[in-house]
């Protein structure tokens, strides 16, 4: 097996082959990163493709300083973000008083599945998705995030706090559970 580095050498050089290596090599693990910013799989298809665009005409710029696999899942992560921003429009959030102290035992979260837990997380409303996403996912600051997302840090806080609450809802909902003492918050 060719190594990564030869690889990336090689798509620099414009060779579709190696391209073709690199893509599938990391293709499925960009799509989950592109699915957890999208609306569905069909949006997260179109960001892994626009995100694989502009890794392949952007890497000669990757220096082999650091993780190729984080330079190239930034790449994604700020696809979605510019897709996002692009077809920002108002949505309506739902009222926060029905999500109040809503609260859900430890042992609720570990019988969840990953693909469950990503389908409650991709019907957030898109800016908490996209919020959350950057900060309980990737570890950006709120003041990373506003700065991506040209909103405030307080909004950033906010729109945070609210995809915790509306999640622990949609939790107990999804899964007919009941509020218990012993609690836990998502993230």
């Amino acid at each position: 097996m060719i190594n990564l580095e030869e690889t990336i050498q090689k798509c620099a050089s414009g060779d579709r082959k190696a391209q073709t290596t690199l893509y599938n090599q990391f293709a499925s693990k960009m799509y989950g990163v592109c699915l957890r910013y999208s609306k569905d799989s069909t949006e997260a298809e179109d960001n892994l493709q626009d995100g694989f665009i502009r890794v392949f005409t952007k890497i000669n710029q990757f220096g082999f300083k650091g993780s190729f696999e984080g330079w190239m899942r930034r790449i994604m992560v700020n696809t979605s973000l510019e897709k996002f921003r692009k077809n920002n429009h108002l949505y309506a959030v739902e009222d926060m008083v029905v999500y109040e102290n809503v609260q859900i035992a430890e042992e609720t979260i570990s019988a969840i599945s990953a693909d469950d837990l990503l389908k409650i997380v991709q019907g957030l409303p898109p800016r908490y998705r996209m919020v959350f996403n950057l900060y309980a996912i990737e570890g950006y600051s709120h003041q990373e995030i506003a700065s991506l997302m040209s909103i405030t840090e307080g909004t950033s806080k906010s729109n945070l706090s609210r995809a915790r609450v509306i999640l622990q809802k949609k939790v107990i909902d999804e899964f007919g559970l009941e509020k218990n003492t012993v609690t836990t918050t998502l993230c």
